[in-house]
């Protein structure tokens, strides 16, 4: 089934030869056509590009091989999205599976939505041991009528399940460097410009328990960056300093904040218990400021952890 809007899928890929094949075909088997799939080589150091070359070689027309040097998720995303011609974006992680009617479901509801930048539907979870959530998972199961303010509290949705009008990544512009929640930080630039959703109630597509990032400088630096922009985007789409979620970011900033510290991060941890402060809870700001000022900040932020690891 098609109706001549073409549907691009950016599929970024390191060290994943086998599971990439898997994500592939989940794409090439969709209902829907017209579609093109990208897949951006990511500096691997195994046979992935070679596989990734055999299938645009197999699927000469339809599949297309980036290869770039490793730069992370993002980076690789960007590569992609400047190469997309489609009139609708989909994201997919390579261990990750679209279920068949995937497209068709949604550019359906899109078509009918014209109101609408995204659609979403229900995500599937496989944990590492293979068993499956019996229901959809974070918040894919619920109607949510726009990304903000419910992105902001958490990303309740994972990366392959909604597929994006171009128009809408177009105008989001370039993905950062970041290498940990990058996608959350892009999903909040979206959300800023007040996207509406369409909805499917119906499983679209399986994410797998992924193997958990390790906690190093570079991967909190990051975190702190993607905290202090996603506030910016929140700002930006005048979300009121008051409301439920932007007082749950704030004791999110400040927890980050302390890990920042705890990771000799001082500096980072210093801008996100500032920014924290702006828009909650100064006081218990302010007294933890003064105790990392006293015994210092690393050792403010891992008495902090200490704690927390005791409630």
């Amino acid at each position: 089934m098609g109706n001549g809007a073409l549907v691009t899928t950016i599929i970024p890929v390191f060290n994943r030869p086998a599971l990439l094949a898997e994500a592939v075909g989940s794409v090439l088997d969709q209902t829907y056509r017209p579609i093109e799939i990208i897949i951006v080589d990511d500096g691997s150091t195994d046979d992935t590009p070679a596989v990734a070359d055999d299938l645009a070689a197999r699927h000469h027309g339809v599949i297309r091989t980036i290869h770039i040097g490793n730069g992370g998720p993002g980076l690789a995303r960007e590569a992609g999205r400047i190469a997309a011609r489609g009139d609708y974006i989909q994201h997919l992680d390579s261990d990750d599976l679209l279920f068949p009617h995937k497209f068709e479901l949604q550019v359906a509801a899109l078509e009918a939505s014209p109101e609408c930048g995204a659609a979403y539907g229900w995500t599937r979870f496989r944990h590492r041991d293979g068993r499956v959530e019996p229901r959809p998972w974070k918040r894919s199961g619920e109607r949510i009528e726009t990304m903000f303010p419910a992105m902001l509290t958490m990303r309740w949705w994972d990366t392959p399940t909604p597929l994006y009008r171009v128009s809408l990544i177009v105008a989001a512009g370039p993905w950062t460097g970041l290498r940990i929640e990058e996608d959350w930080e892009y999903d909040c630039r979206m959300a800023a410009r007040g996207v509406r959703l369409a909805w499917c109630a119906e499983w679209v597509c399986e994410v797998r328990a992924h193997e958990p990032v390790p906690v190093t400088q570079a991967t909190m630096r990051d975190r702190a960056r993607s905290h202090m922009l996603v506030l910016e985007h929140a700002r930006g789409a005048g979300l009121d300093p008051q409301s439920p979620p932007m007082q749950q970011f704030a004791r999110e900033l400040f927890h980050v904040g302390r890990q920042c510290g705890a990771a000799g991060l001082i500096d980072e941890s210093q801008q996100l218990l500032e920014k924290a402060r702006e828009i909650g809870d100064k006081r218990d700001i302010r007294a933890y400021e003064f105790v990392a000022r006293h015994i210092g900040w690393r050792n403010a932020g891992r008495a902090a952890a200490w704690l927390d690891r005791l409630r």
